[in-house]
């Protein structure tokens, strides 16, 4: 088990080393990506949250008990409660409808920023690593043909064959990096939209109340 372990991990590493720097640079881009999803995903974990408080104090604030309202989501927590809240303090402090308007939208553009804040490195590393690996492969393939030109009339089929391989490995490491980057970005960016659309939902049922009254 130890010497087919051994193997295993020296066919590994004779992979990379063969794959040129290009396969390091995807490994590090690969590593990169990692973390950046482990980050986000924990920065956005409780984006969705916070509906029966707000709608709790939609409750009050349509009874009349604007401050209880407040009180209530005095704990924001997420994007969409806090422009709740401050949706809230801009009508109990009467100020004009397009002034409130403004001020929520500034407001709710500043928690959309931060949500999206480095998914586009995401999308970034998505969008070069299929053309590093693409590179690498171009490189490798350059590199395979001046050693079958040198070899003259020594050339044979393993030889092209074994260049190739090495090529296309940059190839299948850039796929394998752009997948796992692509399929995070977008699953992040859907979170994203949902909670704006959460934002845009909370201050339509306040105005709307507030507008019944």
């Amino acid at each position: 088990y130890l010497r087919d372990t051994g193997e295993i991990m020296g066919d590994l590493a004779g992979m990379l080393q063969s794959g040129g720097p290009i396969v390091w640079l995807l490994i590090v881009l690969s590593i990169f990506s990692l973390m950046l999803i482990c980050v986000k995903t924990l920065a956005l974990r409780g984006v969705l949250g916070g509906e029966p408080r707000r709608a709790a104090a939609f409750e009050q604030w349509s009874g009349g008990d604007k401050t209880a309202a407040m009180r209530a989501m005095d704990s924001a927590s997420t994007p969409a409660d806090r422009i709740t809240l401050a949706a809230m303090e801009g009508l109990a402090a009467n100020k004009p409808r397009p002034v409130l308007t403004d001020d929520l939208e500034w407001r709710g553009n500043s928690e959309v920023a931060a949500m999206n804040r480095q998914i586009r490195i995401l999308e970034l590393i998505a969008m070069i690593s299929p053309l590093l690996g693409l590179l690498g492969t171009v490189l490798g393939m350059i590199q395979s043909f001046q050693e079958l030109a040198l070899a003259e009339g020594a050339a044979n089929a393993s030889l092209l064959a074994a260049g190739i391989w090495q090529a296309l490995l940059t190839t299948a490491a850039g796929l394998l990096v752009a997948i796992a980057a692509a399929v995070a970005a977008s699953l992040l960016t859907e979170k994203v939209e949902r909670a704006t659309g959460l934002i845009e939902t909370a201050v339509g049922q306040l105005f709307a109340i507030e507008d019944s009254r």
